[in-house]
């Protein structure tokens, strides 16, 4: 068995505690503590998450996505979209960014040097915020869903609030899309509460019958 190499860390903003780069053989992944937010190896939600939004979008569509991880959720709507379409990467750990760059430069696939991408360093929640109906999606990637919260500050996305305001941000149809590793019967019907319609899917860690379940919830704003 090849061990587990320790490749970097990473300081989360605002006390959010540390992330660690871990590497074996050509296998990554990305730890929250004792929590594995990603693995290379298990890339196939990340990729439902933006092919079922693509599907249901222009190819010009304008994405707002909510934490780069390992980009396999970019590369999939690089992948699904046109030439005119614009997205925007929040990220918001800069060392997430360098690693994408860096040692995982062969996943990124020269994704973040395409020139409809933009991204921004910070919470994601502040490019929210910023412009009303800016977005055509919005997908969301952060910490491990709406209950698998590592970073308390994360919150407020899937708050009543965090909900508001992503209706705010998302043009008329526009689609709200959130990534979990697991199920929210509370979330759905938070997300309800807040005026989406709301479709459950559920999606395998591996892509096809392979991996943990996972679920992405698709909300579209009326």
């Amino acid at each position: 068995m090849i061990p587990w190499e320790h490749l970097d860390t990473a300081v989360v903003p605002d006390g959010g505690g540390e992330l660690r780069l871990m590497r074996r053989g050509a296998e990554y992944s990305i730890m929250a503590g004792a929590i594995e937010l990603m693995n290379s190896r298990l890339s196939g939600s990340e990729e439902a998450l933006a092919t079922l939004v693509c599907a249901r979008v222009g190819p010009a569509a304008r994405l707002l996505i909510g934490g780069y991880g390992m980009g396999f959720t970019l590369r999939a709507a690089l992948a699904a979209l046109g030439p005119q379409a614009s997205l925007v990467v929040a990220e918001l750990v800069p060392k997430v960014v360098d690693w994408a760059r860096g040692p995982m430069a062969h996943l990124s696939a020269g994704g973040l040097e395409d020139p409809r991408v933009s991204v921004v360093l910070g919470d994601v929640s502040r490019a929210i915020a910023a412009g009303a109906k800016a977005y055509d999606a919005i997908l969301l990637d952060v910490d491990n869903g709406p209950e698998g919260l590592s970073r308390k500050e994360n919150d407020r996305l899937y708050s009543r609030e965090g909900l508001a305001a992503a209706r705010r941000a998302l043009s008329p149809g526009g689609v709200l899309a959130v990534w979990s590793s697991g199920p929210s019967e509370a979330f759905t019907r938070r997300l309800k509460s807040a005026g989406f319609d709301v479709e459950v899917v559920p999606v395998r860690a591996g892509g096809g019958k392979r991996g943990a379940r996972h679920v992405i919830w698709l909300a579209v704003s009326p």
